[in-house]
């Protein structure tokens, strides 16, 4: 991992428009298929995003690296060119579900 940062918001509803200013934790990881980044937002009830490693971590798949309670919502950003294995509304499992094509 390259980096983790904290940034404040607020707590509205994680699947409204208006969540892009809720609280969150930014993540950025250095992988062979290039630089992925996934944002944890806090949601209305959660309110709460713990990180587990701090920056410059190796992590590995299946590794835990952070909680988010329930109510919230996770992005993940691709590099461009790779190809999505998931659909969207999918339910997917962190550390199981592959999201790109191999």
């Amino acid at each position: 991992m390259t980096s983790v940062e904290h940034v404040p918001g607020g707590f509205v509803p994680a699947f409204n428009k208006e969540s892009e200013n809720n609280e969150r934790v930014v993540w950025h990881f250095d992988t062979e298929l290039g630089d992925i980044e996934m944002i944890q937002i806090a949601g209305a009830v959660a309110r709460r995003i713990v990180p587990y490693v701090p920056q410059g971590t190796k992590v590995e798949q299946g590794d835990r690296i952070g909680l988010i309670r329930f109510g919230s919502r996770v992005d993940i950003y691709l590099p461009e060119g790779v190809e999505v294995a998931v659909e969207v509304g999918q339910v997917t499992t962190a550390g199981v579900t592959r999201i790109d094509r191999d």
